[in-house]
């Protein structure tokens, strides 16, 4: 019965250090909403697994749809500052690796968020998303480190940066493996992120 299928949110406050709050979809790795509030981030969170979900099912991904919309919190956690910019929040299930089909799967599913962003800023103003693309880039460069890759060389141009972040990090990523320490997080974080930044481009954010 619809309403009654319980899944899992994970809250993180304090996403760009202004209040923003993310929540993420346990079950569907870069699934998230942000919003001013923890309650207004859950209770969108029915209609975005609809939106993901047939996003996904448009580009030729196999995703079970989901019953129901009783979405609830199980963890909550804050971003912090560091490094200049923020530590994103980490959560219990992050702590667990993938499957190697899993790894696969959120590994396109990475390569199709880097596309919708791609596209977007293809067709509009890269400057109606600077803020968040420039944290794009400083956390993939962080995340490429924590894998152990090697950062990218960066030009002056912020498209020309953002790009080399994103191929540096499809590169760590497919290095480590899913096995290394973080890969869920990592994923989990910039699928959301680029999606999120493909979304304010469109609004002109």
């Amino acid at each position: 019965m619809a309403g009654t299928m319980p899944h899992a949110i994970f809250v993180e406050t304090d996403v760009d250090a202004g209040g923003l709050v993310g929540a993420y979809a346990a079950e569907l790795p870069g699934c998230a909403v942000f919003a001013a509030t923890a309650d207004e981030a859950a209770g969108a969170m029915p209609m975005r697994v609809s939106r993901f979900t047939r996003w996904l099912q448009d580009q030729g991904e196999a995703v079970a749809d989901f019953v129901g919309d009783n979405w609830y919190e199980v963890e909550r956690a804050p971003a912090m500052a560091a490094d200049g910019g923020r530590r994103r929040a980490a959560f219990t299930l992050d702590e667990l690796p993938p499957s190697d089909d899993e790894f696969a799967t959120w590994l396109r599913w990475l390569e199709l968020a880097r596309e919708e962003l791609a596209d977007t800023l293809d067709a509009g103003d890269p400057t109606a998303a600077v803020d968040l693309l420039d944290a794009i880039e400083r956390q993939d460069v962080a995340f490429v480190r924590e894998l152990g890759g090697q950062a990218p060389p960066l030009s002056a141009d912020p498209v020309d940066r953002l790009y080399a972040a994103r191929d540096a990090l499809s590169d760590a990523l497919e290095a480590a493996g899913s096995a290394a320490d973080g890969v869920r997080r990592i994923l989990r974080l910039a699928i959301a992120d680029d999606l999120r930044a493909a979304e304010a481009l469109r609004a002109g954010a």
